[in-house]
């Protein structure tokens, strides 16, 4: 049966199941006509059909089993009878091994030439499974790590310290089965994207080399082949060249950029490489345009956004954004900035580093090594008469006075400090050696955040609170059902999927102002404020994005 025909059997025991309209199908067969593609992935593409369900359909004609791979534990002795090589060449994924006949799940069970190749190359019978090619990919990457092909074709040729291309790569989709680090390292990254992960570790210990993901602010390890410790020194090599840094330097860190293109869009990276008892370690940090939001898309609740957009609307004063590392200070900053950016308006940013590049605003990155630090920079900003500026980061005296008095002499200034609250800013800058009246009269607000990872929607449940939330929370009442993730391939089994925000807001009001004057603790002023300003702390943001249905107990109490 000629394969055009096929597809056509295929369409119409879907119009005749009531899975497809005849409408939808036509639609289908003519734009199949027009690209030549697949009739399955015509439908996928248009969002006619799933693959979950065409996939049987299709098998079911093929006279083959259906597979969902996600699904299937694969022993290791099948995993054993195929190289990395193979499965990454011929796109196939053994499943099974039983009296000497192997199955493997493909995405062409009709492809009789490659079934035919494989049984010659491994000595056995071989018969087909159909499975989604998306579910063959992420299964080959799973089961024999990322780049196995690619290591194992260096390992064979011997290139055991294999030196790395010296140009950029632009592109990051190369060929998966190119035996070169260059492949392996665009793996790595194309991997974290699609995984929407943040960061990558690659951490050399002695006789392994692990590599590990942070995804919503969790860390997970991804699996690798286990020879990859035997390239560790080509893959850092391989990633200095693309950041320029010097790859005949082990002995101090070092710190880069790589800007690379995926998919039409241009990603950040930056890199930094630490010398460890072991080799060089080396974090890698993922900066997407996608990452930058608005004011609306932030997670703030409806009077905490409205209250935002009032205090940017001031003439001059700070606003102090507070919170750990990665807890999304940098991101609310640039949501503030974007608002406000307007050709009428003169706005200068002083960063460590520059995280994201935005049009129509001046932005300085510090150099301590050559004297330029927040401290000088901040002096020449203020002869360029700007009216809003942004200080990355108050790190000692110099920096918070200067940050300071810029506010007292005309300017809406944003920066952001380390704190595990909002009040937490006040003692925070005293401790500096501000005095207080500096903070009193110049300071607008101290928002405290942290990030929450967001209930699965894939796999999302309704289940009873328990009664000690009542406690943990001081609320006076539980709802009837709290919304949990079941966990699902979608999330990885972890039940949360994207993150949002959850806010403290903290306004020196008259009040706080008193007790700023008069160096109480930051204890004194978080009870002050909830007493007269009616400040919310994070924990009480958090159970409101509980009661919505966007988080979980556990994750707001993990964070708070």
């Amino acid at each position: 049966m000629s394969e055009h025909r096929r597809q056509g059997v295929v369409g119409s025991l879907l119009v005749e199941r009531g899975l497809l309209s005849p409408e939808a199908f036509e639609h289908a067969q003519s734009e199949q006509r027009r690209t030549g593609e697949f009739l399955g992935a015509v439908l996928t593409r248009l969002g006619l059909l799933s693959s979950e369900r065409w996939l049987p359909v299709l098998a079911e004609q093929a006279g083959v089993p259906y597979v969902r791979l996600a699904e299937t534990r694969i022993a290791p002795e099948t995993l054993a009878k195929v190289s990395p090589k193979f499965a990454s060449h011929y796109q196939l994924m053994p499943v099974a091994l039983a009296d000497g006949v192997l199955q493997v799940a493909v995405a062409d069970p009709f492809d009789v030439q490659m079934l035919d190749e494989l049984k010659l190359l491994l000595g056995c019978e071989v018969r087909p499974a159909l499975a989604d090619p998306a579910e063959i990919r992420e299964a080959i990457q799973r089961h024999y790590g990322i780049g196995a092909s690619a290591v194992e074709r260096l390992l064979d040729t011997g290139l055991h310290e294999a030196a790395p291309a010296a140009s950029l790569t632009e592109d990051l989709t190369a060929k998966p089965d190119d035996a070169s680090v260059i492949s392996f390292v665009n793996q790595l990254i194309l991997s974290a994207v699609r995984e929407r992960a943040t960061d990558i570790h690659i951490e050399p210990f002695g006789q392994t080399l692990r590599v590990r993901q942070r995804i919503d602010g969790v860390m997970y390890e991804v699996s690798t082949p286990a020879d990859l410790v035997r390239l560790h020194q080509a893959v850092v090599s391989r990633i200095k060249v693309m950041a320029q840094l010097d790859i005949a330097e082990r002995r101090l860190p070092q710190d880069g950029r790589i800007k690379v293109g995926l998919d039409g869009e241009d990603l950040d990276l930056r890199i930094s490489v630490l010398p460890t008892s072991f080799g060089e370690a080396v974090e890698i940090r993922l900066l997407s345009s996608q990452m930058l939001f608005s004011l609306e898309q932030l997670g703030l609740g409806a009077d905490h956004r409205e209250l935002l957009v009032g205090l940017i609307q001031r003439p001059h004063g700070i606003i102090f954004v507070t919170g750990p590392t990665g807890s999304g200070k940098t991101t609310t900053l640039y949501a503030c900035l974007s608002k406000l950016n307007a050709p009428n308006v003169k706005i200068l940013t002083i960063e460590d580093p520059i995280e994201y590049q935005l049009t129509g605003i001046t932005q300085l990155q510090v150099h301590p090594k050559i004297g330029f630090s927040f401290a000088q920079g901040l002096r020449s900003m203020l002869r360029h008469d700007p009216d809003i500026m942004m200080v990355g980061e108050v790190r000692d005296p110099e920096t918070a006075e200067i940050t300071i008095r810029s506010a007292l002499t005309g300017h809406l200034v944003f920066s952001t400090l380390h704190t595990n609250n909002a009040a937490g800013g006040v003692t925070r800058l005293l401790d500096m050696g501000i005095e207080p009246y500096l903070v009193a009269s110049s300071v607008l607000c101290f928002i405290a955040q942290r990030l929450v990872r967001v209930v699965c929607p894939a796999c999302r449940e309704d289940r009873a609170p328990e009664p000690g939330l009542l406690e943990e929370f001081g609320v006076a009442e539980l709802p009837r059902a709290l919304r949990y993730g079941r966990g699902c391939p979608a999330c990885k089994g972890t039940g949360y999927k994207g993150r949002t925000a959850i806010y403290e807001f903290l306004l020196v009001s008259e009040p706080v102002q008193e007790l700023i004057l008069r160096r109480a603790s930051s204890h004194e002023i978080a009870q002050a404020a909830q007493r007269l300003g009616g400040m919310r702390t994070l924990r009480q943001d958090g159970w409101q994005r509980i009661v919505q249905g966007l988080t979980t107990p556990q994750e707001v109490l993990r964070v708070t």
